[in-house]
């Protein structure tokens, strides 16, 4: 999904130019005739506004003005400010007010572009430096989950619920669908904000040094033991322990843990008193623990008391919705951690990734993300980025699209109608395609557009490629909207089109 420019200028033609500069170099752009309505469409993070062009001299509310109103509502928003005059004071005044970079018109799109892709990546990385000392320091919440699908809502709710109360909780889903987060979303919306976060993946550590790991022990408790060590529990005093994958714990331990949970208290090995500790206890499985107690493989009574208060994490095929929303989050991320300038997805690509089950769910998500940005040669992630899913995805066109070429009017319904115009005024004929109704007035843009194309399509006798590289757009964009204006294509030339 392309990055939103929000252009705010009350000269038409400045707005007009700014738009043109902006939407040629692969952006969204949408304009304002004025601070507040500009103001408005800022605000709402939600509203999808990226970053602002802000003209500082206006009528009514100036841009001085939104500069402060949005330091209180949307601080983060990057706003790069345009002034006819460029005197000193002017831009050290704007850049008080949070401006991050000035024009001084007239400005070249060049220059324009440039700073608009500068101010992006500084944001990405911000916001990455954000997430990491949320993270760190356990405030993580769930507003900064990405859990809009149906199925997410009722993880979110009981998630909260459970936030509130130091009740234990055990959190079931496959592996990869993201059980440490929702269990640091908990922890940071919870009275332990802030405190320990210590994760323990049970699965991972020796038999043997489970006890250690887990309790503690004391310098000299056995061989090896060159000085103390205090134990994942007591690291996590007063904050959170995340047992994860807590079915792989072996009998032995199990049967420590739950005294541990009962007692509030550990004892390290080689130690010759118990340490109290006050530990909010979070566990999660990938597996069915109730077949495990059945198979005499897990306690009964840790069971019971880890089961408290159940929390199913949903895999990733049941929470498409969400799919963009994580592609572009990941995408960002990568961007600050690797230095690459990777704008987004395309429609065909975040179509082909909704419609893949992801047997691994979040995390093969991300790790396909990762590679497809690392080895990303345009600005969008396209489908071709992604040959580990060829073959895999059915009911959609074939995704590997050839480049699409560069084009000024790329799918533009007013420059294709200029191109076509202009070629009839040259020939002297009348056009192949109305632009005036029966009445003399103007048709709009939508039928001129459907007429056009679907004249080439004839035209050209349905050779798809031939009748995308005359209009001057990419074949993926003509099969859009072949589908958008449910055109006539022949069966032949459907098979191209395919």
């Amino acid at each position: 999904m392309a990055k939103t420019v929000l252009v705010v200028d009350d000269d038409p033609t400045q707005r007009r130019l700014l738009q043109s500069a902006v939407e040629k170099a692969g952006f969204a752009c949408r304009v304002a005739p004025d601070g507040e309505s500009g103001l408005e469409l800022a605000r709402n993070p939600s509203d999808g506004v990226d970053v602002m062009l802000l003209d500082l001299v206006m009528p009514g509310v100036s841009g001085m003005d939104v500069l402060n109103r949005l330091q209180e509502v949307r601080s983060d928003l990057p706003v790069m400010v345009l002034t006819a005059s460029g005197s000193i004071d002017t831009v050290v005044q704007a850049m008080r007010a949070g401006a991050i970079d000035f024009f001084v018109k007239p400005v070249s799109p060049e220059r324009v572009v440039v700073s608009i892709r500068n101010a992006l990546q500084m944001s990405d990385l911000r916001g990455e430096v954000k997430r990491l000392k949320k993270t760190a320091s356990g405030e993580l919440s769930f507003d900064d989950m990405i859990a809009s699908a149906p199925s997410m809502r009722q993880v979110v709710r009981l998630g909260q619920r459970a936030a509130s109360s130091n009740i234990p909780i055990l959190i079931l889903g496959e592996s990869g669908v993201g059980k440490e987060v929702i269990a640091r979303c908990i922890q940071g919306a919870s009275e332990r904000s802030g405190r320990p976060f210590v994760t323990v993946n049970c699965g991972a550590i020796p038999e043997n040094l489970v006890e250690s790991i887990l309790f503690g022990h004391e310098k000299g408790a056995f061989t090896g033991a060159v000085s103390k060590s205090l134990g994942k529990f007591v690291e996590a005093d007063g904050g959170t322990l995340f047992l994860d994958e807590v079915g792989e714990l072996p009998l032995d331990m199990q049967v420590k843990l739950l005294r541990a949970l009962q007692e509030g208290e550990v004892d390290a090995v080689g130690s010759r008193r118990p340490t109290k500790v006050d530990v909010r206890i979070i566990s999660a499985t990938n597996k069915d623990l109730s077949l495990l107690v059945s198979e005499g493989r897990f306690r009964e009574d840790l069971y019971y008391r880890l089961n408290v208060f159940p929390v199913d994490m949903p895999p990733l095929r049941d929470r498409k919705e969400d799919v963009p929303a994580l592609v572009q989050h990941f995408i960002r991320r990568f961007n600050a951690s690797e230095g690459t300038k990777v704008t987004g997805a395309t429609r065909e690509t975040l179509a082909v990734l909704s419609s893949y089950d992801w047997p691994g769910n979040v995390r093969q998500l991300e790790n396909m993300i990762f590679r497809a940005v690392v080895l990303c040669e345009g600005d969008e992630l396209r489908p071709q980025d992604f040959p580990q899913l060829h073959g895999l995805v059915g009911d959609l066109p074939d995704f590997e699209f050839p480049p699409e070429p560069e084009a000024a009017n790329d799918g533009d319904p007013a420059a294709m109608l200029q191109e076509v115009s202009a070629a009839a005024s040259a020939s002297e004929l009348e056009p192949p395609v109305r632009v005036t109704d029966t009445t003399g007035d103007l048709r709009s843009l939508e039928e001129v557009e459907r007429d056009l194309i679907q004249y080439a399509i004839d035209f050209y006798a349905g050779h798809m490629s031939e009748v995308a590289r005359k209009l001057g757009i990419g074949r993926s964009t003509l099969y859009r909207k072949v589908r958008e204006h449910d055109l006539r294509v022949k069966p032949e030339e459907e098979a191209e089109a395919s």
